[in-house]
C-alpha cells in the first residue's frame, strides 16, 4: 500500500513563495503518476498539478500556470510543488496524490477519481 505524507505548508503573505513536499513509501511500481489537489471553500476539490508516470510530462490547472512548478525525485520517491507569487485564492488544504494505472488523459484532466492514493493533506494559508 502506497503511503503519502505532505510537508512544507504554513502561512504566508500574498506574493511570497512556498514549497510543498510529499514523501511516498511502499511504492512497488516501476512508475507512478503523482500530483497535487487542493480543497477550497470556493472551488471545492480541484487538481492543481500532475506528472504522468514514466513520461514525466506535467500538467497544471490554468489558475496556477506560470506560478507553480511540479517536480519529482524518482529515486527518493519525493514530489514537490514550488508555489510562487501566492494569492489569497490559493488558500486551502493541499493533498499529495498518486496512481499507478490511470491513463494519461485522466492524469492530465486531474480527475480526483483517477488517483488511488491520497495523503492526509497540509494547510496553506495566504494572507493579503
Amino acid at each position: 500500500q502506497v503511503r503519502l505524507v505532505e510537508s512544507g505548508g504554513g502561512s504566508v503573505q500574498a506574493g511570497e513563495a512556498l514549497t510543498l513536499s510529499c514523501q511516498a513509501s511502499g511504492v512497488t511500481y516501476s512508475s507512478i503518476s503523482m500530483g497535487w489537489f487542493r480543497q477550497t471553500p470556493e472551488k471545492g476539490r480541484e487538481g492543481v498539478a500532475s506528472i504522468y508516470a514514466g513520461s514525466g510530462r506535467s500538467y497544471y490547472h490554468e489558475s496556477v500556470k506560470g506560478r507553480f512548478t511540479i517536480s519529482r525525485d524518482i529515486d527518493k520517491n519525493t514530489l514537490f510543488l514550488r508555489m510562487n507569487d501566492l494569492k489569497t485564492e490559493d488558500t486551502g488544504t493541499y493533498y499529495c496524490v498518486a496512481d499507478p494505472w490511470s491513463p494519461e488523459q485522466h492524469i492530465r484532466a486531474m480527475s480526483a477519481a483517477a488517483f488511488q492514493f491520497w495523503g492526509p493533506g497540509v494547510r496553506v494559508t495566504v494572507s493579503p
